[in-house]
Protein backbone atom coordinates (compact mmCIF):
# COMPACT_ATOMS: atom_id res chain seq x y z
CA UNK A 1 0.00 0.00 0.00
CA UNK A 2 0.93 3.39 -0.86
CA UNK A 3 1.91 5.55 1.91
CA UNK A 4 -0.68 8.41 0.78
CA UNK A 5 -3.14 5.69 0.73
CA UNK A 6 -2.10 4.41 4.02
CA UNK A 7 -2.14 8.42 5.33
CA UNK A 8 -5.50 8.55 3.94
CA UNK A 9 -6.86 5.63 5.30
CA UNK A 10 -5.80 6.78 8.80
CA UNK A 11 -6.91 10.41 8.28
CA UNK A 12 -10.38 8.65 7.39
CA UNK A 13 -10.11 6.56 10.82
CA UNK A 14 -9.63 8.87 12.62
CA UNK A 15 -12.39 11.49 11.11
CA UNK A 16 -14.90 8.69 10.96
CA UNK A 17 -14.26 8.04 14.86
CA UNK A 18 -14.56 11.77 15.57
CA UNK A 19 -17.56 11.70 13.40
CA UNK A 20 -18.91 8.60 14.91
CA UNK A 21 -18.48 9.29 18.55
CA UNK A 22 -20.31 12.79 18.20
CA UNK A 23 -23.47 11.46 16.56
CA UNK A 24 -23.42 8.79 19.34
CA UNK A 25 -23.75 11.47 21.74
CA UNK A 26 -26.29 13.73 19.63
CA UNK A 27 -27.41 11.77 16.54
CA UNK A 28 -28.56 14.14 13.83
CA UNK A 29 -31.85 14.89 11.98
CA UNK A 30 -30.39 15.03 8.63
CA UNK A 31 -27.17 12.69 8.10
CA UNK A 32 -25.95 14.44 4.66
CA UNK A 33 -26.18 18.12 6.05
CA UNK A 34 -24.68 17.14 8.94
CA UNK A 35 -21.92 15.24 7.25
CA UNK A 36 -21.58 18.29 4.61
CA UNK A 37 -20.95 20.52 7.75
CA UNK A 38 -18.27 18.06 9.15
CA UNK A 39 -16.36 17.83 6.29
CA UNK A 40 -16.46 21.21 6.33
CA UNK A 41 -14.49 21.35 9.42
CA UNK A 42 -11.55 19.44 8.89
CA UNK A 43 -8.08 20.25 7.18
CA UNK A 44 -7.77 18.40 4.34
CA UNK A 45 -10.09 18.94 1.31
CA UNK A 46 -13.75 16.41 1.63
CA UNK A 47 -12.13 13.75 -1.11
CA UNK A 48 -9.32 13.31 1.38
CA UNK A 49 -12.13 11.62 3.77
CA UNK A 50 -13.38 9.55 1.73
CA UNK A 51 -12.52 6.29 3.37
CA UNK A 52 -13.68 8.14 6.31
CA UNK A 53 -17.84 8.47 4.57
CA UNK A 54 -17.19 4.95 3.30
CA UNK A 55 -17.29 3.95 7.10
CA UNK A 56 -19.32 5.82 8.60
CA UNK A 57 -21.98 5.48 5.68
CA UNK A 58 -21.36 1.73 5.74
CA UNK A 59 -21.62 1.58 9.96
CA UNK A 60 -24.66 3.82 10.36
CA UNK A 61 -26.42 1.09 7.09
CA UNK A 62 -25.19 -1.73 9.24
CA UNK A 63 -25.70 -0.14 13.04
CA UNK A 64 -28.64 -2.86 14.63
CA UNK A 65 -25.98 -5.93 13.15
CA UNK A 66 -22.66 -4.58 14.10
CA UNK A 67 -23.56 -3.60 17.81
CA UNK A 68 -25.60 -7.12 17.95
CA UNK A 69 -22.37 -8.31 17.28
CA UNK A 70 -20.56 -6.21 20.14
CA UNK A 71 -23.05 -6.79 22.41
CA UNK A 72 -22.53 -10.55 22.24
CA UNK A 73 -18.73 -10.01 22.58
CA UNK A 74 -18.05 -7.88 25.07
CA UNK A 75 -18.87 -10.52 27.92
CA UNK A 76 -19.86 -9.49 31.51
CA UNK A 77 -20.31 -5.63 30.16
CA UNK A 78 -23.61 -3.88 29.47
CA UNK A 79 -23.28 -2.27 26.30
CA UNK A 80 -24.73 1.52 27.83
CA UNK A 81 -21.96 1.47 29.91
CA UNK A 82 -19.04 1.14 27.23
CA UNK A 83 -17.51 4.23 26.81
CA UNK A 84 -18.78 6.17 23.77
CA UNK A 85 -15.06 6.77 22.30
CA UNK A 86 -14.55 3.05 22.99
CA UNK A 87 -18.05 2.07 21.50
CA UNK A 88 -16.96 3.81 18.48
CA UNK A 89 -13.58 2.36 18.13
CA UNK A 90 -15.37 -0.72 18.23
CA UNK A 91 -17.84 0.03 15.65
CA UNK A 92 -15.50 1.11 13.28
CA UNK A 93 -13.28 -2.06 13.28
CA UNK A 94 -16.11 -4.66 13.67
CA UNK A 95 -18.12 -3.17 10.34
CA UNK A 96 -14.39 -3.45 8.95
CA UNK A 97 -13.42 -6.67 9.81
CA UNK A 98 -17.30 -7.61 8.83
CA UNK A 99 -17.83 -5.90 5.65
CA UNK A 100 -14.18 -4.51 4.03
CA UNK A 101 -12.41 -7.53 2.85
CA UNK A 102 -9.57 -5.62 1.28
CA UNK A 103 -8.42 -4.91 4.56
CA UNK A 104 -6.60 -8.23 6.66
CA UNK A 105 -8.58 -7.68 10.21
CA UNK A 106 -5.41 -7.72 12.16
CA UNK A 107 -4.87 -4.12 10.20
CA UNK A 108 -8.35 -3.13 11.51
CA UNK A 109 -7.73 -4.32 15.32
CA UNK A 110 -4.00 -2.90 14.94
CA UNK A 111 -5.97 0.73 13.77
CA UNK A 112 -8.48 0.06 16.81
CA UNK A 113 -6.15 0.24 19.37
CA UNK A 114 -3.66 2.64 17.88
CA UNK A 115 -7.02 4.92 18.17
CA UNK A 116 -7.85 3.85 21.57
CA UNK A 117 -3.95 5.12 22.87
CA UNK A 118 -4.89 8.20 21.11
CA UNK A 119 -8.46 9.02 22.22
CA UNK A 120 -8.91 7.14 25.04
CA UNK A 121 -7.62 5.98 28.13
CA UNK A 122 -4.88 3.48 29.28
CA UNK A 123 -7.45 0.68 29.61
CA UNK A 124 -9.07 0.69 26.99
CA UNK A 125 -6.49 -1.10 24.11
CA UNK A 126 -6.68 -4.22 26.69
CA UNK A 127 -11.08 -3.98 26.56
CA UNK A 128 -11.02 -3.13 22.75
CA UNK A 129 -8.56 -6.24 21.86
CA UNK A 130 -10.27 -8.23 23.68
CA UNK A 131 -13.37 -7.77 21.91
CA UNK A 132 -11.83 -7.64 18.32
CA UNK A 133 -9.38 -10.55 19.06
CA UNK A 134 -12.50 -13.03 20.49
CA UNK A 135 -14.42 -11.43 17.16
CA UNK A 136 -11.08 -12.44 14.66
CA UNK A 137 -11.75 -16.17 15.77
CA UNK A 138 -15.42 -16.19 14.65
CA UNK A 139 -15.16 -14.16 11.26
CA UNK A 140 -13.50 -17.53 9.12
CA UNK A 141 -10.93 -16.35 6.81
CA UNK A 142 -7.70 -15.87 7.22
CA UNK A 143 -6.71 -12.74 9.62
CA UNK A 144 -3.59 -11.51 7.73
CA UNK A 145 -5.04 -11.94 4.30
CA UNK A 146 -7.16 -9.52 1.99
CA UNK A 147 -9.95 -11.42 0.69
CA UNK A 148 -10.20 -11.26 -3.16
CA UNK A 149 -13.59 -10.95 -4.68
Amino acid sequence: MSKALFTQRRDGRVAALQYLYAWSLNEPKNLAEDLVTFFENLEQPRPHYAYAEELIQGFILNQADIDATIKTLAQNWEFERIAKIDLAILRLAIYEMKHRKDIPPVVSINEAIDLSKQFSNLDAKRFINGILDRYKGQIGRDARKVEIA
